[in-house]
């Protein structure tokens, strides 16, 4: 397996340009974001709005039905889908049949942001295979990721169209022990599970390549920023781009817009709501039609 680590510099993304940003919503592509539980609602409509930012046509968000009418109002330019859900406001696992129709025609479907139950979330990722559209490419986020050792049957049939967006705690979970050296986990973790893994500025591929993406500070550590991360490289993916283009560009944009925001606001105390308006501009920067 090829071990070669890339350096992600904007020179390097300028020399991998992204599909076009041209044409028509539905030319731009087709994205699902699931998650947003009662009590946060707010993480799946960051993704969401990344997604646009980044150049997605068309956008549905999938959340608990107490809240979908707020997120509706909030989000007027998505569609807005409520899902069954507990008495403590959780997304139920099992009511993926009211996404039946979204799922089979979204280019790209980001599942995780928002949602807050383990158990519930097991049962969501091993119906998820079975829905999506045989070309649908797919981004596990959050409590998703989580469930990933508990299904890795159903998740195995995703693979070769998945992005993973694991922290450490969730890297660690996926490997099943502690982290050792991030770079050669990492490349494991996409090896075993037939994915593109991003994690810090590291991104690895499947058949052992990687990319390092140096830009970014500690103020990315703040709430919601993980979802805008998710939402960014799903909206690349809608756009038609292909699972490590937009693992690597979304990266870096979610990073670069940090940067942006460290040099005019301070290192730390900026929002993750500011990230998503920075990126459009970084894009531009790039060469990039949005």
């Amino acid at each position: 397996m090829p071990s070669h680590t890339e350096p992600l510099t904007p020179n390097a993304l300028r020399e991998w340009p992204l599909p076009s940003g041209a044409g028509s919503k539905y030319d731009r592509g087709a994205i699902l974001v699931v998650g947003g539980a009662r009590r946060s609602p707010g993480a799946a409509m960051l993704a969401g709005l990344a997604a646009l930012r980044v150049g997605a046509g068309r956008l549905t968000i999938a959340v608990a039905e107490s809240v979908a009418i707020g997120v509706a109002v909030a989000v007027p330019e998505s569609g807005v889908i409520g899902l069954a859900e507990d008495a403590a406001g959780s997304v139920r696992g099992n009511g993926l049949d009211r996404l039946e129709d979204e799922l089979a025609r979204a280019d790209a479907v980001v599942v995780g942001p928002g949602l807050d139950d383990a158990h519930e979330a097991i049962t969501l990722v091993s119906e998820l295979p079975k829905l999506v559209g045989r070309s649908t490419l797919v981004l596990l986020d959050a409590y998703a990721l989580a469930a990933i050792p508990h299904v890795v049957e159903q998740v195995g049939e995703l693979r070769g169209r998945l992005v993973l967006t694991p922290n450490e705690g969730e890297a660690s979970r996926l490997l099943g022990r502690d982290l050792e050296d991030r770079a050669d986990d990492l490349r494991r973790i996409a090896e075993r599970f037939g994915a593109v893994v991003t994690s810090f500025g590291h991104i690895a591929a499947p058949d052992g390549r990687m990319w390092v993406d140096d830009s970014g500070q500690g103020g990315l550590g703040t709430s919601g920023s993980g979802d805008v991360l998710a939402g960014a490289i799903g909206g690349l993916l809608a756009r038609g781009a292909s699972v490590e283009q937009a693992a690597c560009w979304g990266t870096h944009l979610h990073a670069a817009s940090g940067d942006r925001l460290a040099a005019r606001i301070g290192p730390t105390g900026y929002l993750a709501r500011e990230l998503v308006d920075e990126l459009p501009s970084v894009l531009q920067e790039l060469g990039q039609q949005v």
